[in-house]
């Protein structure tokens, strides 16, 4: 047996067959959607994963404002940015920031879960989310990802 002809194919972005999802968020809990959602950008699922490749797929997010919190978090979970100045911590709890910026809510707790490297910063860009059920990526043809079978 010649062991020398068998190599491991290494996928990257050129090689990766990169597709469009869906993901309506009505009803889903933030942190589960998130889960979900950052294995399919990360291309987790995948034969072909590459850990140093962005080989993951693009996802579209619908319905941000609907989704869900377990427990007391609505109400007791804040968000804190920093401004680099002093006194310039700044809170922000769940709710209000459901009620303001839905979008960026859903974004921040994906963005949490991807690598905090170049990569990462990358992957996060496949990942688009919308207030409501309009989005502009007709033209992609996204398939509906069921998040029940996904989970």
């Amino acid at each position: 047996m010649d062991t020398l002809s068998y190599r491991t194919i290494s996928g990257n972005t050129a090689t990766a067959d990169k597709k469009w999802f869906i993901v309506d968020a009505s009803g889903h809990h933030v942190g589960r959607l998130a889960s979900v959602v950052a294995k399919v950008l990360r291309g987790k699922y995948k034969t072909c994963y590459t850990p140093h490749a962005d080989c993951g797929d693009n996802v579209i997010i619908i319905n941000a404002e609907k989704v869900a919190f377990s427990g007391t978090k609505l109400e007791n979970k804040e968000y804190v940015r920093y401004s680099g100045y002093p006194g310039g911590q700044r809170f922000t709890s769940a709710e209000v920031m459901l009620k303001k910026h839905p979008e960026r809510l859903i974004e921040k707790a994906i963005k949490g879960m991807l690598p905090k490297n170049t990569l990462g910063r990358q992957i996060y860009t496949n990942l688009k989310v919308y207030r409501g059920t309009a989005h502009k990526h007709d033209a992609q043809q996204p398939e509906v990802l069921n998040l029940d079978n996904l989970l």
